[in-house]
């Protein structure tokens, strides 16, 4: 049994994992609810970083994007009308960049904050985290390193690790 209300998680997939001149290429966000919404991400006209090996992990290619990508305003407003509060990922570090790319391309504030998903765990849920994702991956059978997927997984994996460890505290 799920102890605690579920939170919403976010995950990118990116250009490269340049911290510089890398860019968000697919957000990806699973509500509290289990509702999965996902965007393709043109790319800003100042964004041309571009890594032949990231493509390879996440099989999207800047064609794609262009042809199909959402602009980065259009983006940024529909995860400002879909998300509040808190919302979690599991690379702080990338993700947060990414955000901040989006949405200073697209000239406004999120109105939602990012945390770490470590926030979230207390010891006994880090040390279970790992093998109950692999285990989550392995059941949906989903290809990981698309954004709204790999959301998707974090809200299952923390489901799990919920029903894992019954009045765990923070």
């Amino acid at each position: 049994m799920i102890t605690e209300p579920s939170p919403a998680f976010i995950d990118f997939e990116a250009s490269s994992l340049d911290l510089i001149a890398s860019y968000p290429i697919e957000v990806g966000i699973c509500l509290p609810d289990g509702a999965l919404h996902s965007w393709l991400i043109q790319p800003h006209v100042l964004w041309q970083d571009w890594s032949e090996s990231a493509e390879k992990i996440h099989g999207i290619t800047r064609q794609t994007l262009e042809r199909e990508g959402v602009p980065v305003a259009e983006v940024a407003a529909s995860l400002n009308r879909l998300l509040r509060g808190p919302v979690f990922c599991d690379a702080w570090t990338f993700d947060s960049f990414w955000l901040h790319r989006l949405f200073r391309a697209a000239n406004v504030r999120p109105e939602f904050q990012l945390e770490s998903i470590c926030l979230l765990l207390d010891i006994n849920q880090v040390r279970l985290w790992t093998s109950s994702r692999q285990q989550v991956i392995n059941r949906l059978g989903l290809p990981v390193h698309r954004a709204a997927n790999d959301a998707l997984i974090l809200h299952k994996t923390w489901e799990k690790i919920q029903v894992l460890t019954p009045g765990s505290v923070l």
